[in-house]
């Protein structure tokens, strides 16, 4: 098994690792899952990457160096397709919204049915009956894990031929993907679903299964729904228009600041810290916010991990918050005396609802949100707008931005 350590060092190592596999090896191999233990023509980097440990750029430059643009495109294409999706949904927090609140009416559909609820807990044990299923279940909860393709044969499975609320899958896999994020999590669902390229669901296909596990796994045909439809008929409405990207205030120099540390982004010695006052640092667990029921204890590990990292590397001696009472947040910078919260970006999801409930108590006390968005989002997002071809094709475009001459 990759040695997942939640350090930065940890990252850097396994991006160094798989450099050499980054060009023709990647694009040849990359869709075929040989399981847990496994995954050798993937880089599994996600985990980092998800926390910034190791930044998207790093990741592109070394490809592009070590086997240059067209033998490194697939893996060049599929860094920038997380910038993608939380780009779209920094566009349309609209769907963000809606997935809270579809879960939250899912998950009290769940306490009334006593049939869907036994269907559920099948699903998610392993106790379906169709081995690759059940198999990535059991991967998934083990591991924290699980190779791209078959998330999206997880996922049609669960929508189609279960039958099952597309949400709660989605939560399920939120829980326990030691990656797990807002954006790309709930824009995969939809993606399998038919809903974010409306009319497109992503059908699970027994030949495609056995191919691309390596014979692993040979469902039967009928084992299988034949997906004709996805479920755009759920939103008649479409999607939400796009909207603008938020504003963001920047932290200002020689103002007193309280530094808060999340696993939003745990490379804070990429930013400006001494230009500011600090007068105090805090990381914030967070990892609970994922979802109203537990979340595995390998996400909260790696998280308080990455969060210890973060810490040590900058030469902190933090206060450890938890994203509790919202009211919190507020005390602990004006026990410091800070009039400023400098953190980078927050992106949609559950600490950016968080942090919003945290703003009336924060506005009180005469406290600011400060945040440091990144080069990389602010070339990616103006783009990110429909479907992946617009970002595609603007590729070369924002690698220039991004990236050193």
């Amino acid at each position: 098994m990759t040695d997942w350590t939640p350090t930065r060092a940890a990252g850097d190592a396994i991006l160094e690792a798989f450099i050499p596999r980054m060009g023709r090896r990647y694009a040849n191999g990359r869709n075929t899952d040989h399981g847990a233990g496994a995954h050798k023509a993937v880089s599994v980097l996600s985990h980092y990457i998800r926390r910034r440990l190791v930044l998207e750029q790093d990741a592109v430059a070394a490809a592009l160096a070590a086997h240059g643009p067209e033998s490194a495109e697939k893996f060049v294409q599929e860094v920038i397709w997380r910038g993608y999706f939380k780009g779209w949904l920094e566009r349309r927090p609209q769907i963000w919204a809606s997935y809270v609140t579809g879960l939250e009416a899912d998950l009290a559909a769940l306490d009334r049915d006593r049939r869907l609820r036994r269907d559920v807990e099948r699903a998610m044990n392993g106790q379906t009956g169709l081995e690759c299923f059940d198999a990535w279940a059991t991967e998934l909860i083990d591991t924290g894990y699980l190779h791209n393709h078959a998330r999206m044969w997880f996922a049609s499975i669960w929508i189609f031929t279960l039958g099952l609320p597309w949400r709660l899958g989605a939560d399920f896999f939120y829980r326990h993907l030691l990656d797990g994020d807002a954006a790309s999590n709930t824009l995969g669902w939809r993606w399998a679903a038919g809903l974010h390229t409306r009319g497109k669901p992503y059908p699970a296909d027994a030949q495609n299964i056995a191919t691309f596990t390596a014979g692993r796994f040979t469902p039967r045909r009928s084992d299988l729904a034949e997906v004709t439809q996805g479920l755009e008929a759920t939103e008649p409405e479409g999607l939400p228009s796009v909207l603008p990207l938020r504003d963001v205030t920047a932290p200002k120099p020689g103002v007193p600041t309280a530094l808060l540390i999340t696993d939003e982004d745990c490379r804070l010695e990429d930013f400006n810290l001494t230009s500011l006052d600090i007068r105090t640092v805090a990381t914030l667990s967070a990892s609970h916010l994922r979802s109203p029921l537990p979340v595995s204890g390998l996400v909260t590990a790696f998280e308080a991990g990455t969060l210890a990292d973060a810490a040590r590397r900058i030469g902190a001696a933090p206060s450890a918050l938890h994203a509790g009472d919202p009211e919190a947040l507020a005390k602990w910078a004006a026990g410091a005396g800070a009039t400023q919260i400098a953190t980078p970006y927050i992106t949609q999801g559950p600490l950016h609802d968080w942090l919003e409930e945290a703003a009336p108590s924060l506005a009180r006390a005469g406290i600011t949100l400060c945040e440091w968005r990144r080069d990389w989002d602010a070339a990616i997002w103006p783009h990110a707008t429909a479907g992946f071809f617009k970002v595609r094709k603007n590729i070369p475009h924002i690698l220039e931005q991004v990236l050193p001459a």
